[in-house]
């Protein structure tokens, strides 16, 4: 892989919602840990007016589209009411066409939706504008129960905070777990939300057993070498296997077991990048027992074998 610095350009439209802006600004802001380099860029150069009383002044205009391997686009206030500028569409268009990667934040999704670029394609977008966006753009199969969806080289997100989810996961596919995880300890952010995570379920009251599921959570991240059934998971969270498997399904959009499965393949992710233990020893080490085990479940997870993601993600030697 090059260690060539990836281009990422931020669009700042008119409206702008300060967070959405800087959450992509912040994650792969230019610093001697990330390999990425950052332009923020509006319809012009000059002056935008943002959401929330904050205004942005933009270095770069469109122009940077052409530099760009990948383009976020924040949310913005009322997007169900028109779409932005023709020549922002077209230039989104024009970027794609020559292989950029685009990003939508929040109601960011509705700017990408007016380039044609999700249709026919599964998207999400903040939950309160999610029916806007279906009825706007039909053709589109939006999605209001997710974090973000990853459709290749077209991506939609959430509310603000799953932005960083998006991010995040990002940063993952680019360089490895690794970078991944040093990001979020700098934000102090959840290292890995899925993207089928619920944005949004409804309750009457306040649920008392999400803080269990959290420390429970945590308790088998610990033991992840260690053997580990519904049982023993329900046992910790204080609850029967059925309701926490239940809930645990509405608050990760996981089983539970799919859960372990998915850390225990995150943590040899980890150990191939940063370790020279054997295929053998990282699959003892994350309680999939045999190398062949292991091999079949990052196969199946990941689309390539755990040899071919060390060459790729280790970490060189010093």
């Amino acid at each position: 892989m090059s260690r060539r610095n990836h281009r990422v350009a931020v669009l700042v439209l008119e409206g702008a919602k300060p967070l959405d802006v800087g959450i992509p600004a912040q994650i792969f802001t230019t610093r001697q840990s990330m390999p990425y380099e950052v332009r923020v860029c509006g319809a012009h150069p000059g002056p935008v007016t943002g959401g929330d009383g904050l205004s942005y002044h933009v270095a770069d205009g469109l122009e940077a589209f052409e530099w760009a391997e990948t383009i976020f686009i924040p949310g913005y206030r009322h997007p169900d009411r028109e779409d932005p500028p023709a020549v922002v569409v077209e230039a989104l268009r024009a970027a794609h066409e020559r292989g950029a990667r685009l990003a939508a934040i929040s109601t960011g999704a509705f700017a990408l939706a007016a380039t044609g670029l999700l249709d026919g394609r599964r998207a999400t977008t903040h939950w309160h504008y999610s029916h806007a966006l279906q009825a706007r753009h039909p053709s589109i199969r939006v999605d209001e129960n997710v974090l973000f969806v990853d459709e290749g080289n077209v991506l939609t997100s959430a509310g603000a905070a799953s932005g960083i989810d998006l991010c995040l996961h990002l940063v993952r596919r680019d360089h490895g777990v690794a970078l991944s995880n040093h990001v979020a300890r700098r934000l102090v952010a959840a290292p890995y939300r899925s993207g089928g995570q619920a944005q949004y379920v409804p309750r009457a009251l306040p649920d008392p057993l999400g803080e269990l599921f959290a420390a429970t959570r945590q308790w088998a991240i610990e033991r992840l070498g260690e053997p580990l059934t519904l049982a023993d998971l329900a046992r910790n969270a204080n609850v029967s296997p059925r309701t926490f498997s239940r809930r645990f399904v509405e608050d990760t959009g996981y089983t539970p077991m799919q859960w372990i499965l998915r850390a225990r393949i995150d943590l040899a992710r980890e150990l191939l990048e940063r370790t020279d233990l054997g295929v053998e020893q990282v699959a003892d080490r994350v309680g999939l027992g045999t190398g062949a085990n292991l091999r079949l479940h990052f196969h199946r997870i990941l689309g390539t074998s755990p040899t071919e993601y060390r060459h790729t993600f280790a970490e060189p030697a010093a």
